[in-house]
């Protein structure tokens, strides 16, 4: 009878030392998640940080494309009433890009527009910030899809049930986004 007390309780202590690895690499993989999402932000921060003064450089010269103009701005002021972290943030972001997109379409329309330096300058700098969320969102996606993953792995999701672990949101690009953007008017 105490070899069979004494196996029980050796069963149930590697159970519970199993159970504690695992809750601890749940934690650790949301928190990578947490950490890229934090990367990834702090590079739209800088995207969110240069659509006004590229609004302000362009907003004088072409008065028809207002409604292009007032999409950006609206995508933007949407995009920072959202918590930070959460899934509709994600989809805020998205869209911002596509708004953001049409702009830069529209100013390439326009060549006197083009050769301000304060707009090329602007544009130059919305090109690399555009190139780091392309990086940054690529990381997240693969830490979501890390994170993802080991929450559906057996017996893994035992433990992340428990734990109240939750799957967490790939960051996916827009509707017709594939598309290049087109804008409204002729050439000037």
């Amino acid at each position: 009878m105490r070899r069979i007390w004494a196996f029980s309780f050796l069963l149930l202590a590697l159970f519970a030392l199993w159970g504690g690895i695992t809750y601890n690499r749940l934690v650790r993989a949301e928190q990578a998640v947490a950490v890229q999402w934090a990367q990834l932000e702090n590079v739209l921060q800088r995207r969110l940080d240069l659509v006004p003064n590229l609004v302000a450089a362009t907003r004088g010269i072409f008065l028809q494309e207002r409604a292009i103009v007032e999409a950006v701005v609206q995508a933007r002021t949407r995009y920072l009433a959202t918590p930070p972290g959460s899934p509709t943030r994600v989809q805020e972001a998205a869209r911002l890009e596509a708004s953001l997109g049409r702009l830069l379409a529209v100013i390439e329309r326009y060549p006197e527009l083009r050769s301000s330096e304060a707009v090329q300058s602007l544009m130059d700098e919305i090109a690399g910030t555009e190139n780091r969320v392309a990086v940054e969102r690529r990381r997240y996606n693969e830490r979501v899809r890390d994170y993802n993953t080991l929450l559906q792995r057996f017996p893994t999701f035992l433990v992340a049930r428990i734990g109240g672990f939750t799957p967490r949101p790939y960051f996916q690009a827009t509707r017709g986004a594939e598309e290049a953007p087109e804008t409204p008017l002729q050439s000037p």
